[in-house]
């Protein structure tokens, strides 16, 4: 089997592995950590330099909090209240942890998002303890300092560390090129994890109308398409697989997260459908991207 297929192969097995074994989750506390694994393996060899900042990334991140209040108003005209915040939580959602290890699957500048990761996770954890009341209709004071602690956690600790390592040992730059499979393979594990936590989750709520999962779900894909194909708008010819990535592949935890706590479980199901459809696209692109570039 061709080393592209049997990656997009092995992304959908990790997937339907998710929902088959939802027993899974209980390991889910390993995929922050999973994620700073691979985000310090994408730093080591990823200066950010001022030639990787852009103006589109002042649009990316307005387009960022106002997709969230258009997913908002979609919401309310497919279902109502509660689908209305579960699309505002998938929306509103920043940059994924993940989208520059994505980005150099696809062999994008990942530099470029990791620009949009770090402007997109702060300002929206600035932000959100701001526009939460607007649409909860009560204050959430303690939602700045939880979130942007996250934030410190997953983001800087790696960014940190790899730039510590690379200034004490400049060849340690060139140690992601060698460990290509290895990231790879924990993209895939953490896949699964986040897949198993979403399918134990759904299986947990039974009570859960169907009409309104997929009022979610519809409107999660929406909102998912959407965010992809603006971001390609916004980056334009320089950038636009950047700006894509960076747009649609969403920081979920965040706003499950944040959900959960801010709301109730029905809403959390927003950004958690969300993960489903970002990764289908990603696997997607990832077995178009090694078609057009066999190794």
């Amino acid at each position: 089997m061709p080393p592209g297929l049997l990656r997009t192969v092995a992304l959908v097995a990790a997937m339907l592995l998710g929902v088959l074994l939802p027993q899974a989750h209980a390991a889910a506390a390993a995929i922050r950590w999973i994620i700073m694994a691979m985000l310090f393996l994408v730093f080591l060899e990823t200066r950010l330099s001022r030639e990787a900042i852009q103006r589109s990334h002042l649009v990316l991140l307005a387009a960022n909090l106002a997709m969230g209040f258009a997913a908002w108003g979609l919401g309310w005209l497919v279902g109502g209240r509660e689908v209305a915040l579960a699309a505002f939580f998938a929306g509103i959602t920043p940059t994924a942890t993940a989208a520059p290890v994505v980005m150099n699957f696809l062999r994008g500048r990942a530099d470029y998002v990791i620009a949009a990761l770090l402007l997109t996770n702060l300002a929206v954890a600035a932000l959100v303890p701001g526009l939460l009341p607007v649409v909860l209709g009560r204050a959430t004071p303690q939602a700045f300092v939880e979130v942007l602690g996250t934030v410190a956690l997953v983001v800087f600790v790696p960014l940190g560390a790899a730039w510590l390592l690379r200034a004490l040992h400049a060849g340690a730059a060139a140690w992601p090129r060698h460990l290509r499979n290895v990231s790879f393979g924990l993209w895939v594990l953490a896949l699964f994890l986040v897949t198993a936590n979403a399918s134990y989750f759904l299986r947990q709520h039974p009570e859960f109308p169907r009409r309104v999962l997929a009022e979610i779900a519809a409107t999660t894909l929406a909102v998912c398409a959407a965010n992809f194909a603006l971001g390609r708008v916004i980056g334009g010819r320089a950038f636009a697989r950047e700006a894509s990535q960076a747009l649609g592949q969403k920081n979920t935890s965040f706003t499950i997260y944040l959900a959960l706590v801010y709301a109730n479980p029905l809403v959390a199901l927003g950004p958690t459908t969300y993960v489903i459809w970002h990764n289908l696209w990603n696997s997607w692109q990832l077995h178009q991207s090694h078609r057009a570039h066999p190794p």
